[in-house]
């Protein structure tokens, strides 16, 4: 049940937002193996001057970071698969591969609160999160 923000710094078209989210969201479902309708993502677009960004980057406004918290427990080649995949599926999207930066902050199950304020330790999620 990973959670995912993107963070962008133009605004896209409704569709193009869509497809941004749907990108991300498939990579998730490919690297991690989670449910397909185990959807938690949404995108944030920043006014250009209030998201820095490096000064190597050759088109600035595609600069994209993607924030997954998620279930502690999946493994590094778990995770190095979720980068590819999302590099792959964005730069479908028109977004160059070096404009993405990817953070998965590993939270352990307690620390959420679930399904009617449950921890997520104590709920049947419903797929492996050792992957």
């Amino acid at each position: 049940m990973p959670s995912t923000t993107i963070d962008v710094r133009k605004r896209w078209s409704d569709d193009d937002v869509v497809a941004i989210i749907d990108a991300v969201h498939a990579a998730l479902v490919a690297a991690f193996h989670i449910p397909e309708n185990d959807k938690h993502v949404r995108l944030v677009e920043h006014l250009p001057h209030r998201l820095a960004y490096p000064p190597s980057l050759a088109q600035p406004d595609l600069m994209t970071l993607v924030t997954i918290d998620c279930f502690a427990g999946r493994s590094v080649d778990a995770k190095r698969i979720l980068y590819r995949e999302i590099v792959r599926r964005l730069s479908a999207c028109g977004i160059p591969a070096d404009h993405i930066t990817i953070t998965v902050r590993d939270v352990p199950m307690e620390n959420w609160g679930i399904r009617g304020g449950q921890a997520g330790c104590d709920v049947n999620v419903g797929f492996d999160v050792n992957v």
